[in-house]
């Protein structure tokens, strides 16, 4: 399991990110960008469980990421991944934050997305 605090130092000590909250209406939707071009590779959202497909109540924190298109189906098969939120689900994943997902491979993922939105 990991959290948006975890994301958050990794992508400021790793990329030098801040999260972006561009949304009034979504006050917690943070968006990571490149500090150059401003071009997005991942966005956290806090969702209802329920427009996920996923069992229980209230919201839960997911996070999307680009993704190489040949390893989408296969990471989708995992539990903890989904066909991206509000995004191309061809070329983006959503992580449930509170899924048992490793958070290594989290972070192997955020570097992929980071260097492929370049």
């Amino acid at each position: 399991m990991i959290n948006r605090e975890d994301i958050f130092t990794y992508v400021k000590e790793k990329f030098n990110t801040e999260p972006d909250y561009p949304w009034f209406k979504h006050p917690d939707y943070a968006v990571l960008r490149h500090n150059g071009d401003g071009k997005w590779y991942g966005v956290i959202m806090n969702v209802p469980r329920i427009k996920l497909g996923l069992s229980g109540e209230g919201r839960v924190d997911i996070m999307n990421l680009k993704c190489d298109p040949e390893l989408n189906g296969l990471l989708r098969s995992r539990q903890g991944i989904l066909p991206a939120y509000h995004m191309n689900k061809e070329h983006w994943i959503s992580i449930v934050l509170d899924s048992p997902f490793p958070k290594s491979e989290l972070y192997d993922l955020m570097n992929w997305s980071y260097n492929s939105t370049k």
